[in-house]
């Protein structure tokens, strides 16, 4: 009964709504405040001051406390409006292996021509970032959330808050935001060779590497090797370009989930799957990635990195075993 009463109580005062999208803006029903440890302090302090005056008729302890009274309304007015109005949204956050932190970026925005002081950002009110926001500009905060498993991870619930200027109240804001993390496997540690390359016709001997004649130069693309890139020609001020080789390999590296041993489990074959994607970029060769009921076509670069840990990092075990790439038997 009380746990349910104290439940209804809760959702009826801080009303949470879950992961909102999009840009937050900090209105009166988002901010709480409440005194803190030394406003309350303050309070009985000034109380004693007014019993004081009466019983002793002490008119100018009747000014100093009024004046102290109003000086404290004033500071939890400035603490109201340190936080109020503010705009919220969260930021580009970078994927992460799985043991790892990930650091949510969550930027704020100052509208108004007052400058916001000492405000604070926390998780779980051990790590706290403190940043300070001038008039009509906006700042990044960033927030280390650990990473156990791998998967789509969320930050959960952030809060804002601040005591400025006297530290005499606490006035803060939950931010639940629509942001996730993407978290890697953790690959197995190195030393461990890759699987052997196939042939593209599927069988046969290996036909070369195709990397034997150079046959020109074109621009440069992003996830190019830098091992080709052509450093002579970029010295002499031209744009950076690619050396290009004639001979396309017959040769495929294929990480194959159908490659591991069959005692594995399921998270140690992702590692190990994490570990070979890792080495086949770090050696600049193309890849593909085979997984029960999904497969990575063929190729190279950081994108197919990238596109090749994602797919670990999101892969449902419940998933059929089969492999997409190969024809179905009528």
């Amino acid at each position: 009964m009380y746990a349910a009463l104290k439940n209804r109580l809760y959702h009826w005062i801080f009303q949470p709504r879950g992961p909102e999208a999009g840009t937050i803006v900090l209105v009166q029903r988002r901010v709480f405040i409440l005194p803190t440890r030394q406003g309350l302090a303050y309070a009985a302090t000034l109380l004693l001051m007014l019993i004081g005056s009466i019983n002793y008729g002490l008119g100018l302890g009747f000014v100093l406390t009024f004046l102290l009274v109003g000086l404290g309304i004033n500071a939890m007015l400035h603490t109201f409006r340190n936080l109020a109005h503010l705009r919220v949204s969260s930021g580009r956050v970078a994927p992460v292996f799985a043991g790892e932190h990930a650091r949510f970026t969550v930027r704020l925005q100052n509208p108004t021509v007052t400058n916001r002081y000492e405000l604070g950002l926390t998780r779980d009110r051990i790590g706290v970032e403190f940043c300070n926001i001038a008039s009509r500009r906006d700042v990044l905060a960033s927030m280390d959330v650990p990473a156990p498993r791998r998967g789509l991870m969320r930050p959960g619930r952030l809060t804002l808050f601040t005591r400025y200027p006297l530290g005499l109240f606490h006035a803060w804001s939950y931010l639940d935001l629509d942001a996730h993390c993407v978290v890697y496997p953790r690959p197995t540690p190195p030393g461990s060779s890759l699987p052997p390359e196939e042939s593209a016709a599927g069988s046969g001997a290996l036909r070369g590497h195709g990397q034997e004649d150079f046959s020109g130069l074109r621009q440069y693309h992003p996830g190019d090797s830098l091992r080709h890139v052509a450093w002579k020609a970029a010295a002499r001020g031209r744009d950076l370009l690619t050396k290009q080789f004639s001979g396309r390999a017959d040769a495929e590296l294929w990480l194959d989930w159908r490659q591991l041993p069959v005692t594995m489990d399921v998270e140690q074959k992702l590692s190990q799957l994490a570990r070979w994607v890792i080495d086949a970029r770090t050696r600049g060769a193309s890849f593909g990635l085979r997984l029960p009921g999904n497969t990575i076509p063929m190729a190279g670069g950081d994108a197919q990195r990238e596109r090749c840990l994602e797919a670990l990092a999101l892969f449902d075990s419940r998933a059929p075993d089969r492999d997409e790439s190969r024809p179905r038997p009528a």
